[in-house]
């Protein structure tokens, strides 16, 4: 007999052995022991989820020589005959390519003749939101009043595209990516029946991979076996796959709480050197501090993260050595360098200036506040952040570089008005804009990350009336450009007059002046990454 791989071997064959779709099949089991069987099904959901089969099985259900039952025999020549594709009133049609107005016409006819052998005429069609619209209008009607003998069975990764005229016509049943555990469960199956020998942790990275799609997590395993020649290893899966390891994810995070710079970026230089996709690096990153805000959040309510106990177990653990601002300020750090990545056309330097920022104590554009690790914290008790002390220390004049800005076209003063306006804060308040402005910096980190950022780079210069003049370094024009677009420019305008509890409009501009390098390596970023490299600053000669 020829080889048949695992997808098409392990493909249920009835509605017990669907595997992660209970919502769908236990209606599907109830409307056939009822009696209520719809004319027309849609099933919505993702790849490799059992849309296709869950169809088979209810046509199997429907036609089977003991139907209409929720337990098809698998006998009969009709279950057989199913099971193969090869049967004449189980008619499969591809979407995609049989998406025309002729196709439909020629389906349109054919629903008049009765079935052959079953008792009913089944069609399947597969990604049906392929259809052309002249092609879905030309079925309406068909769709809406079919034979009694006739039943419509669409399956689709895109229900949104599906007209809502036939989307009316039919009983829609959503269908869920698999879950990590319910993936691992069947994998486990396969391998007790194949004989197949592992390593514990392969079936676990094997269901990661698959992202949520159990056919896709049968085609790796499938894969592997043909890779190794004896038992397969965690290390096989990566070669194969190019995936990270979860333990890596764990040890990046150790590092940041440490604040070990050096050896964080030790380690990204190792995923590098691997071939690794650093995008899904990434990504596996962002997910990792998902799982620890919300375990941290839950109280260890491991139901609410789509992973193995002993791995909810490390990351709860992991998660009592950061307070919830330190997670939330890593989401920023880690959403910008997504956004610096699509600036520069590269991920690798994004990356590593993103991974220093997590492991400092202060981090200068969005805001973050790490503190030392939970080991070195009093219990129950959270530091408040440093950088916001740190910018209100008791310094009436503004940072040196505020002091040394020379706008290039500053605004003209207009004369004192004779009555203020009751809303706006008069000139003698700037000095409570700078006292305030790490705060305004943090409330808008909450609006939108990147303006904030932008924010970060301007000084409070000026307050004419309500109008406060915000200066820029004249190397900071793309910062100043994007906060003057007019959505960005409302959102900072309401936020500092959210803040100042006063009507204020913002002016912004350019300086005379580049942020100089004496500046730049002052600040505790900039520092931090040179004691990572072991450098030193350039002496501008």
């Amino acid at each position: 007999m020829a080889y048949q791989v695992f997808a098409l071997k392990w493909r249920p064959e009835n509605f017990d052995d669907v595997v992660g779709q209970e919502h769908v099949t236990a209606t599907l089991k109830n409307a056939i022991s009822k009696g209520r069987i719809a004319h027309a099904y849609l099933f919505a959901g993702p790849r490799g989820v059992g849309k296709t089969s869950t169809a088979r099985i209810l046509a199997k259900a429907l036609n089977c020589k003991e139907g209409p039952t929720v337990q098809p025999c698998q006998k009969c020549s009709s279950c057989l005959e199913i099971s193969q594709a090869r049967s004449l009133d189980v008619i499969e049609i591809d979407g995609a390519s049989n998406r025309g107005i002729d196709e439909i016409r020629i389906l349109r006819e054919n629903v008049k003749f009765s079935p052959v052998n079953g008792k009913y005429k089944i069609y399947i069609i597969d990604e049906v939101h392929m259809l052309t619209t002249e092609a879905f209008n030309a079925l309406l009607k068909t769709l809406e009043e079919p034979p009694e003998f006739v039943k419509f069975i669409f399956a689709t990764t895109q229900a949104h595209k599906v007209l809502s005229t036939v989307l009316s016509r039919c009983q829609r049943f959503d269908f869920k990516r698999v879950p990590v555990v319910k993936v691992i469960e069947q994998l486990n199956k396969i391998v007790a029946k194949e004989k197949i020998r592992l390593d514990n942790d392969v079936l676990f990275a094997v269901a990661r991979a698959s992202d949520g799609s159990l056919r896709d997590a049968e085609s790796i395993l499938d894969q592997l076996i043909s890779f190794t020649k004896d038992k397969i290893s965690l290390s096989d899966v990566i070669s194969v796959l190019g995936v990270v390891r979860h333990e890596v994810l764990f040890d990046i995070t150790d590092k940041i709480i440490q604040k070990d710079g050096k050896g964080a970026l030790e380690l990204l230089n190792s995923i590098i050197d691997e071939g690794k996709d650093t995008a899904m690096f990434l990504m596996d990153l962002i997910e990792h501090f998902r799982n620890l805000m919300v375990l941290k959040v839950s109280q260890a309510d491991f139901t609410l993260v789509d992973l193995p106990q002993d791995i909810c177990e490390r990351l709860e653990r992991q998660s009592s050595a950061f307070t919830l601002d330190e997670i939330f300020s890593a989401f920023n750090v880690l959403v910008n360098t997504q956004e610096m990545a699509r600036r520069l056309d590269s991920l690798r330097i994004p990356l590593e200036i993103g991974l220093i920022k997590l492991t400092q104590n202060k981090a200068r554009a969005e805001g973050e506040s790490y503190v030392k690790p939970v080991e070195n914290k009093p219990a129950g008790i959270e530091k408040k952040p440093v950088v916001r002390e740190a910018k209100v220390e008791k310094q009436p004049e503004p940072p040196a570089r505020a002091r040394e800005i020379v706008p290039e076209d500053p605004a003209p003063e207009a004369p004192a008005p004779e009555e203020p306006d009751s809303g706006a804060v008069q000139s003698s308040s700037l000095q409570e804009i700078k006292d305030k402005w790490q705060k305004i910096i943090d409330n808008l980190t909450k609006v939108k990350i990147s303006a904030a950022t932008y924010l970060n780079e301007g000084c409070p210069s000026k307050l004419d009336k309500n109008t406060l003049t915000i200066s820029f370094p004249k190397n900071y024009s793309l910062h100043k450009e994007a906060l003057e677009m007019k959505d960005n420019k409302a959102i900072l305008e309401k936020t500092i007059s959210q803040v100042m509890n006063a009507t204020i409009r913002l002016n912004l501009i350019l300086t005379k002046e580049e942020a100089r390098r004496e500046e730049i390596q002052a600040t505790p970023f900039i520092k931090s990454a040179l004691d990572a490299f072991n450098a030193r600053p350039l002496n501008g000669n």
